[in-house]
């Protein structure tokens, strides 16, 4: 039990932060434009096949660098060339645009690198154990995942908290004119915070790329729960999102390494339904069969109760 609390808790931390790194961006750029951006998964998706072709020619710590810096630079012209002009038509313009382009990335990255699954391997340099944990190694490139998402978070909220140019992002994000009159680029900054949320989700691809599976279905796998994660921390806090994304990572860790069912629970108990019975199933069903739910159950709640989210100011 020990053992299974420990890999669960660091396994939830790594899978937490690593969302925390998409979720981070999406939050900066919906607190500055009001706009959820649906192509924000496939930034991600994007740097992890971009990392793992780069990787191919020149190594692994290269792509760390090179494919962050394609994508973001794609990710400040799709707000230049794309979003601005779109802005003046209102949100649901937005949206559609985001949604449309997510659907266009993922086509393109299927017509180049195909659908199956790639070859994304860890360097070399990290393919051994770390440490133990009780009978089980733990791969030291899943502490190097934990570390560098942690410097990032550390990193980001720095220069937010603590810069001049920091400063001025958090104050284009709530009063933009004010910025503009003190002789600030305002659409410059709009326009570098985009590019900076898509850098931050492409480094969640190449650095998950190798732990996960790389294929052209990952953004859709893992875009609800990121918007998941920007709705219960709060719309536009990025505090939120990182208490978000630890919680959900931890709960869905904990849930999928668990087998307790209401039958084992209450197994000393006198009731027991009959097995071809709705409710018999329902009795027998397992904490890690409705793993991949509980998240959403967290969002309905949330919702419920709460409805600008933890840390949240906005209306969702």
């Amino acid at each position: 039990m020990a053992e299974l609390i420990a890999i669960s808790t660091l396994n939830g931390l790594l899978y937490g932060l690593l969302l925390f790194l998409m979720a981070s961006g999406l939050t900066l750029i919906f607190s500055m434009m009001g706009v959820l951006n649906f192509a924000h998964a496939s930034f991600y998706m994007l740097g992890a096949f971009l990392g793992y072709q780069i990787s191919r020619w020149a190594g692994f710590w290269p792509a760390l660098i090179i494919a962050p810096l394609i994508v973001g630079s794609a990710g400040a012209l799709v707000e230049r060339f794309g979003l601005r002009p779109v802005h003046k038509y209102g949100h649901v313009a937005e949206l559609l645009f985001t949604f449309g382009l997510a659907f266009v990335i993922e086509e393109v990255v299927a017509m180049i690198w195909g659908r199956l699954p790639l070859d994304f391997r860890v360097p070399e340099e990290l393919d051994f154990p770390a440490f133990r944990i009780f009978a089980t190694n733990y791969p030291a490139y899943k502490l190097f995942m934990l570390t560098i998402s942690i410097a990032i978070f550390a990193g980001l909220f720095a220069m937010l908290t603590k810069t001049r140019i920091g400063l001025v992002v958090q104050a284009s994000l709530t009063h933009p004119q004010m910025v503009a009159h003190l002789g600030h680029n305002v659409p410059l900054i709009f326009m570098s915070v985009f590019g900076l949320g898509a850098a931050l989700a492409a480094i969640a691809g190449v650095i998950a790329g190798p732990a996960l599976v790389t294929q052209s279905t990952m953004a859709d796998l893992l875009g609800p729960i990121l918007f998941v994660v920007v709705v219960v921390g709060g719309l536009g806090s990025l505090k939120g999102a990182f208490i978000a994304s630890l919680l959900i990572g931890l709960i869905q860790t904990f849930a999928i390494s668990s087998n307790l069912s209401l039958s084992e629970a209450f197994a000393n108990s006198a009731f027991s339904p009959a097995s071809n019975t709705l409710l018999g199933d329902i009795w027998r069903v397992t904490i890690a069969q409705i793993g991949p739910i509980l998240p959403y159950l967290l969002l309905i709640l949330v919702l419920i109760f709460k409805p600008t989210g933890l840390f949240g100011s906005r209306e969702t």
